[in-house]
Formats: structure tokens, sequence, C-alpha cells
């Protein structure tokens, strides 16, 4: 390249990565920028100048201060990644904590059973279950749980307090060298805030019993800030058993710096415990034996809780960013369900309890490296993640929460290890590459109270990534993602040889890892102010959906499969106090080998898709209203079972005062659909049924419509 050509594609190098923020950011400092920071779209200068309050929020976000957006910034890797603030997420009315989740396009969160038990997540053509394949951090802490007594991966949300979340970034496939374990769907990174924009207070009271408490507030202590939440809340829920939900939640942090050069020490407590109606079937409701939010088991219910104690750690310099996050959690959980009835047991009933109580310990590094190679900006880093976890679990069976016999008990150590690289280049102002590789290594041992079922196992895989994006062009810009990532079975699959059961019928092994490969190509554009658009067309893969039932103690090894699909998502601000967003996703799940059984996978939905409007200024008058749609899915592999779909709109109209006082009214479900939460087809037996039980589908119905009243003040 001549010296002439090298310095027009300096000039042009000279401003910044275009923001695929959700909100409006902080301005940046006047500082100087590295050169491999100045790459980018000049239409990012054309978005409309933020109100005083949300460049208040960002700026509490960003840590009272931002950085210049590095090359490998999610929002910048894939047509599917964003970043989206918390100011944008509570800006809509939800039920319950798990559903703040559903600012992510194509994820739809639900509950089938109590109110502290963690979600039912599906996304991509995924039931996720309680979280496989769906990694969630919050500040850095991993949510998912491995080889946890009530299912792999298992992610309880219920900690998480709304309203202190400054960012939660979203990335779809297995196509990111920092994302390991349960990230090959998707992988969920929100961040709190490190101070309020103002001190909070906050009640709110609605129907069947719901009783929310909240204050949030920060000051100046010493160099730094000290931030303190805590939030109490009760409900009933509409079932004729109520949840009696009694849970508490606190964090204190304090912080000092920024988030580029800085610390914070994190400690979050949570408690909570509930009687469920889990799902029921459907026979029963049909019969006059029950009503629509009957209870089959009136003891059903948990007791969970989390403790945490985390620390972060950043310091930028000429050469990069260095950041390390540190942290331990203790967290406990006793469940007690009775998915079948009287099927196994036809005298004392199916109750089973299951346990897990544990505590992790892991540290996480980062260090980026800004550097310039054959005069073209390079952003190179190198990461390590590693957890250890020390876990009593088991399954007990059960008589109303009272103990009949134990199936299995195990104490369990697992740790895992994941080192990874990658490097972006900005090859022209139309061009950059983002190549990269991760090697994890999981280890551990079982001791089982079967003996025949204690062991080691070992595991590791190497998983290559690679994104490329092309433009922008008329401010619209190409992706195409490529990878390979995993998922860890429960390490009791990878060392068990009988049944727990009878403690003699040969079981098979599992594998400790499994291979997931995702590839996506996708679309976005901003060409119209205030618009953005995005279209993403994916393919995912997996050799084997194993999973430990964590329900009956053995292992269930399923088939390869691959999953074909595409998004649309759109968000529209015309104006500054009036916003749209539509997100359409669809896939096609299927196993990819032979059997008469049939190649549906059960329980994948093929039609996702919401929308929303929002309005309102700083002060006077807001609102809210999303419409959330959950298509059909099979529930049994030839399809000759499916679920219901599911329409349900969510409503919000507030007023805030000059003076800082809001009042705000939620209407859930707005138009009352009668629809199911969940819904499974299996075997159970109800009294008086035949011994071999029933196929039958087994619900928990949506909630009807309900209103919630809000007062809270801002000061």
């Amino acid at each position: 390249m001549g010296e002439a050509a090298q310095a027009q594609q300096q000039a042009r190098l000279r401003t910044l990565p275009e923001i695929a923020v959700d909100a409006p950011t902080a301005p940046h400092r006047a500082a100087p920028r590295h050169p491999a920071q100045r790459s980018g779209s000049p239409h990012a200068r054309r978005a409309p100048a933020p109100t005083a309050a949300a460049t208040a929020v960002a700026t509490q976000a960003a840590g009272a201060t931002s950085s210049p957006v590095p090359l490998s910034a999610p929002q910048n890797q894939a047509a599917s990644a964003r970043v989206i603030s918390g100011a944008q997420i509570n800006a809509v009315p939800f039920s319950r904590v798990g559903e703040a989740l559903e600012a992510v396009p194509g994820l739809v969160v639900t509950q089938h059973s109590g109110e502290g038990k963690a979600n039912q997540y599906f996304l991509r053509g995924f039931n996720l279950d309680h979280g496989t394949d769906l990694a969630i951090t919050v500040d850095g802490m991993p949510v998912n749980m491995p080889t946890h007594g009530h299912g792999q991966g298992y992610a309880d949300i219920n900690f998480m307090i709304p309203e202190l979340i400054s960012t939660m970034t979203v990335r779809k496939g297995p196509y990111f060298a920092d994302v390991g374990d349960f990230g090959s769907a998707g992988a969920l990174g929100i961040e709190y805030l490190r101070a309020m924009p103002k001190n909070l207070a906050e009640v709110s009271i609605g129907s069947f019993g719901y009783r929310r408490l909240l204050g949030a507030g920060s000051t100046a202590v010493g160099e730094g800030t000290l931030l303190a939440a805590f939030e109490g809340n009760t409900y009933n829920g509409p079932w004729d058993v109520p949840d009696n939900v009694r849970k508490l939640n606190g964090v204190l942090r304090y912080s000092q710096g920024t988030l580029t050069d800085g610390f914070s020490l994190t400690g979050m407590a949570y408690s909570n415990r509930w009687t469920s109606t889990d799902q029921v079937a459907q026979r029963a409701i049909d019969d006059g034996l029950i009503g629509r939010y009957g209870s089959l088991d009136p003891t059903d219910g948990g007791i969970a809780s989390r403790y945490s104690l985390s620390g972060r750690f950043a310091h930028s310099s000429d050469i990069g960013q260095t950041d390390l996050n540190a942290y331990v959690i203790r967290s406990s959980l006793q469940l007690f369900n009775n998915f079948t009835y009287y099927l196994d047991n036809p005298i004392e009933g199916d109750q089973f309890n299951q346990y897990d109580r544990r505590t992790v310990v892991g540290l996480n590094g980062t260090q980026r490296f800004d550097y310039r190679f054959a005069g073209l900006p390079v952003e190179t880093r190198v990461g390590l993640q590693s957890r250890a976890d020390s876990i009593s679990l088991g399954l007990n069976k059960t008589l109303q929460r009272d103990w009949l016999s134990t199936v299995r008990a195990d104490d369990v150590s697992e740790q895992s290890l994941g080192l990874w690289t990658d490097t972006t280049v900005r090859w022209t102002d139309w061009l950059r590459t983002t190549a990269g590789v991760r090697e994890d290594y999981f280890n551990g041992r079982v001791i089982s109270d079967t003996p025949a079922n204690s062991g080691d196992a070992s595991a590791s895989m190497t998983s290559p990534k690679f994104g490329i994006v092309l433009g922008p062009w008329v401010a619209t810009e190409f992706y195409a993602n490529a990878g390979t990532g995993l998922h860890s079975n429960d390490i009791r699959g990878a060392t068990i040889t009988v049944d727990p059961n009878d403690k003699t019928t040969p079981l098979d092994r599992v594998p400790l890892l499994v291979r997931s490969k995702g590839a996506e190509l996708g679309i976005r554009n901003r060409s119209v102010p205030g618009l953005t658009t995005s279209l993403a067309v994916f393919v995912l893969d997996f050799d084997s959906e194993l999973l430990f039932v964590g329900d009956a103690g053995t292992t269930e090894p399923s088939r390869p499969s691959r999953r074909v699909g595409v998004e649309w998502t759109s968000q529209y601000k015309p104006l500054p106090w009036l916003g749209f967003d539509l997100d359409v996703a669809y896939t096609r799940a299927r196993f990819t080998n032979i059997d008469p059984a049939g190649d549906l996978i059960p329980g994948a939905p093929a039609w996702v898709a919401s929308a929303g409007l929002t309005l309102g200024r700083e002060t006077g008058w807001f609102g809210a209203v999303k419409g959330r749609y959950f298509g059909p899915r099979p529930l049994i592999e030839d399809g000759s079972e499916t679920s219901l779909a599911s329409l349900i709109f969510n409503a919000r109209l507030g007023y805030r005062f000059d003076n800082g006082i809001r009042v705000q009214f939620d209407a859930l479900n707005l138009f009352n659909a009668k629809t199911n939460q969940i819904e499974y087809y299996y075997l159970s037996r109800l009294p008086g049924e035949p011994l071999g039980g029933v196929g039958d589908r087994h619900v928990h119905p949506a909630e009807p419509l309900a209103v919630r009243l809000t007062l809270a003040g801002a000061f």
C-alpha cells in the first residue's frame, strides 16, 4: 500500500466505532484514542441527543466515564449481538423477575412451578429447561450450576434486582471465544450499576397477595461510592394452594474509579421459600377433579438461598485493558415435586425431594492488547476462566415433605478451566475479522452412596471461532460467524454404572462434554434515522442432547440434532419520548438420525415473536405495552401431541412528578388470555387409574389478569 493510500486510510479510521447499545451512552472523554480504536461508522453521529436523565443513567452505568468502544465489543461481532440498557429493560412491565430477560429478542421465560424455582427458558428452538445452553452471568459471576440436583445448568435468577441492572450483553451461538460452558444457544452478561442515578424507595401492591418493597441508594464514602439495595417480596398467586412466597434480597457494593480503571467489592444475599402448584394433568382439570388453578399435591414447594462475595479490578494503559474478577458463592436448594402422582408408588405417592448445597469459587481474567501490525489496527485478547464447585446433592422419596427413602446421595467436587484468545483486525474501513480459539478442561470426582457410581471423570475440548464484518455501506453492515462450542453433562452421568433406584441394573456412562457447531449470517441496517433493524440466519448442531435426568436420578441420552432458524429484530425511536420494537424468530428443530419415534424435538418452539411500545419523558405521563407470542411446540417426537400457543399482553401507565414521585399502574395478562405457561406430555397416574399410568398433557396455566400499583420516590 502506498503512502498516499495509507494516509487516506488513516483519515477514515479516525472515527469511533458505532455503538449498537439500545440506550443513549455517555459522551466520550476528550482523550487521545489508541489507533486500534479509531474505527466504525460515521452514522453513529446522527443519533438524537439523549435526555439529561438518560445521560445520567448511562454515565452511572459506565462508572461515571466511558472509553472508546473496542473493536471486540460484543455488539460489533454479530448481527444477533446487542447491549441492552437497564432503563430499557425496566421500561416495560413483567410479572416475575425472570421475565426481565425477555428483553432479549426471541427469548421466552416461563415458570412451571413456584416463584422460587429457576425459570424455564426457550431460545432458538431450544427448550433450555432451567438453563442448559443459556449461559447467564451477573457481575461476572456464573448463574448456571453444573451437576445440579434439579438439572444440568440450573440457572436461578430470582436473586436479581432489575432496578440495579446497568446493561445486559446478549450474544447467541458458539462464535465467541470468551463464552464457554452452557453458551451454545446464547449468553447473557448482566452488569449492575456502580452508583444509583438517584436514591430510590418503592412499594408495590397487587392482585393475589402481591407485595414488594424496594430501597436502593448510593453515597460517596471516602474516595469511592457505597451502593446498597434491599428487596422484600410476598406473593400468593391465583392458585388454590397459595404460593406463599417470602423472598428477601440484598446487595451491598463499594467501588472506586471507573469500569476501566477501578475496583469494586460486592456482597449479595438472597433467601426464598414457597409452596408450588406444579404442572398438573389436563385430564384432572377436564374431569373436574381440580380447577384450573388447582393442585394435585399441596405440599410441593421449596427453599432456596444464595450468598456471594465478589471483587473486580480493572486497569487501562497504553497497551490495552486488564480486567480481573474473583468470586465465592454459597447456594442451597431444597425442592419437593410430584409430577407423576401415584405412578411409581400407588400407596404413598411419587413426591420426591432434590437438594443441592454448594460452594463455588472462581477467578476470571482478561488482558486486551491494542496495537498496530503492518499499519493495521489490531486487538488481541487473552483470557482465563476458572471455577471449582464443592457440591452435596441428592434425591429422596418423600410423602408430604417427610423422608421415605434415599435414591442417591453424592458428594461431588468439579473443576473447570477455560483458556481463550481472539484477535480482531480492521483490514480496511469496511472489513474487520475476528479469529479465536478456546480450550476447556473439566475434571471432578463423585463420591456416591452407591459405591459402583463413584469415580473420577475428566475431559477437554478445543473450540475454534471466526467472524467477519463487512461495511458499513449506506449505514449497513454484513456479518458472518462460525464456531464450535460445548456444554457439560452432569458429572454423575460420566461415572454412573448402575441404576441408583435398584443398585443393580447396568447403565451406560455418558460423555462429560458434548460438542456443538454453529454458523450465522446477518445484516444490520441504520439508514433510517432512529431505526435499527437486523436479520440473522443461523444453524446449530449438537452431537447429542445428552442430559442427566435429575427427576429420576439416571442419565438419558438423546439423539443428534440440528436447528436452522431466522431472527428479525427492529427498534425504532422516531421521537425522544416514543419507541417501538418488533422481534420475530422462527426455528426448525429436528433430530438428525432416523428413528421410528419421529424426528421432532419435544418442547422446541418454532415461532416466537414480541412487539412493544414505550412512551414518556422525564416527567409527566409515561406508559408501555408489550405483547409476546409463544408458538405451539411438539410434545412428542411424532408431533401427535402439541402444546397450545400463547399471546399475552402486559401494559403500564404512570405519571412522574417534578419532585421525583412516581405513580405506576401495571396490568399483567391484560386480555386475560386462558393459555398455559408450559406443557409436557408424559405418563402419570391419578388415584383409581390403571397401574401403568395414562399418557396426558401436563400443564401449568398462565396467571389470569392481575394488576399492580407502585408508588416510588427518587431523591
